[in-house]
């Protein structure tokens, strides 16, 4: 089964612990779902029937390497309350049947006079100059074709394209890439990290459904982290050392 290595960095990096309610507090390591994010941003496949997706695949990360020590920064971050509207009412915007309203990013309710939330300032704990590897590979949905898959992921990568800016954790946090040929000729060496991380987020969807709804809740998965001389081996989203709502 072919699988895909991926050298990520960037200047700041947020992988949000769930269990901090209010203020961002990161991980000392991206996340597999944030990992798998970046593999999507650069392929990802699918076909949309109204609102639900067919997906062709879903991407399984098998190992993070951690390249550069985890370091915090402090920050202070304005963040927009309100969410974009519904794919109907974004189709009208498209057509031309409605106007767009735009989303305040500055100010409260009292300083806009609308019903808009405007923007809160939260408190970040994030990371600083991160670098990963980050080792993949394409797990297709019934009926789909490996190697047409894997192929069109690797001309894509190859070239450096992305249908969307990957990124760490936040948008605004942009991740860059580049995919590695060999692994094995071209190894790395990971950061002499040895920490038992606890519970980790593992993802927030449920990564074997065929069909996706715009209306699905979150499927929150965890799965007991650590990290080993600064490798992070994730294991199947099948197994049971994932743990799934309902024991599923």
């Amino acid at each position: 089964m072919t699988t895909h290595t991926l050298e990520v960095w960037g200047d700041l990096a947020c992988f949000t612990r769930p269990e901090m309610k209010v203020e961002r507090f990161s991980y000392p390591v991206i996340t597999p779902s944030a990992a798998r994010g970046i593999f999507d941003a650069i392929y990802w496949d699918g076909k949309r029937e109204g609102n639900v997706i067919r997906p062709y695949f879903h991407w399984q990360i098998t190992s993070i390497e951690v390249l550069e020590m985890p370091r915090y920064i402090a920050l202070r971050r304005n963040e927009v309350k309100d969410t974009v509207p519904g794919t109907a009412t974004l189709n009208k915007w498209i057509s031309g049947a409605e106007n767009p309203e735009p989303l305040w990013a500055d100010g409260g309710k009292d300083e806009l006079g609308t019903d808009q939330k405007g923007r809160t300032q939260r408190q970040t704990m994030a990371l600083k100059n991160v670098r990963y590897r980050l080792t993949a590979k394409i797990v297709p949905k019934s009926g789909n074709d490996r190697g047409k898959l894997n192929a069109c992921f690797q001309r894509r990568a190859r070239a450096g394209k992305c249908f969307q800016q990957p990124y760490f954790g936040c948008r605004e946090f942009p991740a860059f890439f580049e995919y590695i040929e060999d692994p094995v000729a071209h190894p790395a060496t990971p950061a002499a990290l040895n920490q038992h991380l606890g519970f980790m987020l593992y993802d927030v969807f449920d990564l074997r459904k065929e069909i996706v709804s715009d209306k699905d809740k979150p499927f929150i998965t965890l799965f007991d982290a650590s990290l080993v001389g600064g490798v992070l081996n994730v294991p199947f989203y099948d197994s049971d050392l994932v743990k799934k709502p309902g024991g599923a």
